[in-house]
């Protein structure tokens, strides 16, 4: 039988979910904070680091084997996930055949540097060269005004983005308890003005739908817009407390989302990886 790999990504969130992780509030800030590979020094995916368990340095069974060192006997390994591209053959109606690429998700087994022996941990250093705070108004005002976002800053309790009017706005900056939500806000409601078709595109997803609150639809791109603001917020050095992300029926209501479709995380991380790119200007 062969294994759905969107099951195994699926049956890991909602194990984090269950026992009261919110896995898309992971640091997620490269070598320093998040899960890296040991031998490219890369980042995992946005979707790989929500995944995965711990911080720090992971690689492949053979990978430890070829640095010298040894899985420990009883350890379990962890999945990562990437797309494989197949080329597949399509009919066309003229009888003539075409070569076409369809991707496929695919996933290997990787295992923790703590689960090694023989291999010492790389040495870390850790710089900050940016205060916190002036980097997350740098990356807002940066991608603002590239893009020619209109940002309201209103007395009040609402926070939103138009795509009619490609408006953003926000509560003034002096009603937030603390300047971190102001910025987990401010990400949250950017990330949602990079579905307009001349950015990321997510409005075709919607075409022809009425998007209601509860909707799929709705769900889907409040999840993009969550990710997208935490992984914003780790790049940028900052956390908030977000107790109230932790309440059994904010988990409950993404555990049901997830039960019922076991592509949505792969898809709304996948769009929220690029929207994150799309603001840093990284596309």
């Amino acid at each position: 039988m062969s294994i759905n790999v969107y099951e195994l990504v699926t049956n890991r969130i909602i194990e984090q979910l269950e026992n009261n992780i919110i896995p898309w509030e992971k640091p997620w800030s490269g070598t320093i904070d998040g899960a890296f590979n040991r031998v490219s020094k890369k980042p995992y995916s946005i979707l790989n680091q929500m995944l995965l368990k711990y911080n720090g340095e992971y690689a492949t069974f053979k990978q430890w084997q070829e640095l010298g060192g040894h899985i420990r006997k009883a350890e379990k390994s962890e999945i990562i996930v990437f797309w494989k591209m197949y080329p597949i053959k399509e009919k066309q109606d003229d009888g003539t055949e075409i070569i076409k690429t369809i991707p496929l998700l695919k996933y290997i087994n990787v295992f923790h540097i703590s689960q090694v022996d023989g291999v010492e941990p790389l040495k870390q250093k850790v710089t900050h060269d940016i205060e916190p705070i002036e980097k997350a108004e740098k990356i807002l005002n940066d991608y603002w005004n590239r893009e020619n976002i209109t940002i309201e800053h209103v007395k009040g309790d609402k926070a939103f983005y138009s795509p009619m009017f490609d408006k953003i706005q926000l509560p003034l900056f002096e009603q937030f308890k603390q300047s971190e939500e102001y910025y987990s806000t401010a990400f949250h409601e950017s990330v949602h003005s990079t579905m307009k078709t001349s950015r990321c595109n997510r409005q075709e997803d919607r075409k022809g739908k009425v998007v209601s609150f509860g909707s799929e639809e709705y769900s889907k791109e409040e999840l993009v817009a969550e990710v997208g603001s935490a992984q914003l917020m780790n790049i940028v050095g900052i956390e908030t407390t977000k107790s109230f992300r932790n309440s059994t029926a904010y988990i409950q209501s993404w555990l049901k989302v997830l039960r019922n479709d076991n592509k949505f995380i792969v898809s709304a991380s996948s769009k929220a990886e690029k929207a994150v790119n799309y603001i840093l200007g990284n596309q």
